[in-house]
């Protein structure tokens, strides 16, 4: 069982498998993808090494992020063996929603459980604005598709900004009210690269709480292994809406994740001043000596990040880390 100081357990493990990316979102990567790290991102063998360690400490969820992670050609085969770890219950995604279309059967049959989809606009114009890409109507058919197919568990990630997406409630109600899917509102944080952009964009969660709540949406109880997401539901919509908001009082109280990066670097937050690299640990097949080293950082966690006072740490985009 990993536990920090504070007593907050840590069964969730988020594994970027790349830093790289395809798309060009105004908040994070507005330039294009500069990654330089491709030839040295973890092996599968690595990540399946990582994994064991993790599960023997108890983790129970794995979430596979980017970058972009579907970029990965050997994607299927890390999801198959890391669903087929003891002790891992649940593999989830986080994607761009590129490949979603032609591949979800592929990422369903290899054992994933779970899908997040990012997107920033319903409307195609927009989307194409903020994302750089033109794909909105071929991504919303993808994430038919994962439904049609039984996927377990999808989810919409759309960040919050205040010119392009904030007077939009309408419309992403609209989009849940007969799809069984959570939607979730992303408060936009800083990060070292984007400080001018935040100060533009950045719109409190509350301000869709407060609609929410008008429009007679309630609070849902948070799951085991659920994030930091506020869920809402309400009895004339299928799908459910949540509220991330890192800027909120007392967020960080119930963290239960870590972070590996793509290049095995172990984040104890987000917004971290430092990470420690576990990659030595990979060759060794002694799961028991990663969660030996995992627990051991784990004393050094601090009680909450410091957004608040613009302390970004070493994050200077989401893709370095997937978020």
């Amino acid at each position: 069982m990993l536990l920090d100081q504070y007593h907050r357990r840590f069964t969730y493990l988020r594994l970027s498998l790349t830093e790289s990316c395809n798309f060009r979102c105004n908040y994070c990567l507005p330039n294009g993808s500069d990654c330089q790290n491709r030839a040295a991102e973890l092996t599968a063998d690595e990540v399946v090494a990582l994994v064991k360690g993790f599960a023997l400490a108890g983790t129970r969820k794995i979430r596979l992020t980017g970058g972009e992670p579907t970029l990965r050609k050997d994607l299927c085969d890390i999801i198959s063996r890391v669903k087929s770890v003891d002790g891992i219950e649940k593999v989830a995604m986080t994607t761009n929603g590129y490949r979603l279309k032609r591949d979800i059967g592929d990422w369903l049959a290899a054992g994933l459980d779970a899908i997040n989809v990012s997107v920033d606009s319903l409307d195609p114009a927009t989307f194409h604005l903020v994302t750089g890409q033109d794909r909105l109507q071929d991504i919303l058919s993808g994430i038919d598709l994962a439904l049609e197919l039984g996927c377990r568990q999808v989810k919409l990630n759309t960040v919050l900004l205040k010119q392009y997406n904030g007077q939009a409630l309408n419309q992403f109600l609209n989009f849940v009210k007969n799809r069984a899917i959570s939607l979730r509102f992303i408060e936009l944080m800083q990060t070292g690269d984007n400080q001018s952009f935040f100060n533009k964009q950045h719109q409190s969660g509350a301000s869709i709480q407060a609609q929410l709540l008008a429009l007679g949406w309630t609070q849902l109880p948070k799951l085991a292994d659920a994030g930091p997401a506020l869920e809402y539901s309400h009895p004339d919509y299928h799908g459910t809406i949540g509220l991330i908001m890192p800027y909120s009082k007392d967020f960080c109280n119930s963290c239960n994740r870590l972070r590996v990066s793509s290049l095995g670097d172990l984040y104890l937050c987000l917004f971290a001043s430092e990470h420690r690299n576990l990659r030595h640990l990979l060759t060794g097949n002694n799961p028991a000596e990663i969660a030996e080293f995992v627990q051991k950082q784990l004393l050094d966690k601090p009680i909450a990040h410091s957004l608040q006072q613009a302390q970004t740490g070493l994050t200077k985009q989401l893709a370095m880390i997937g978020g």
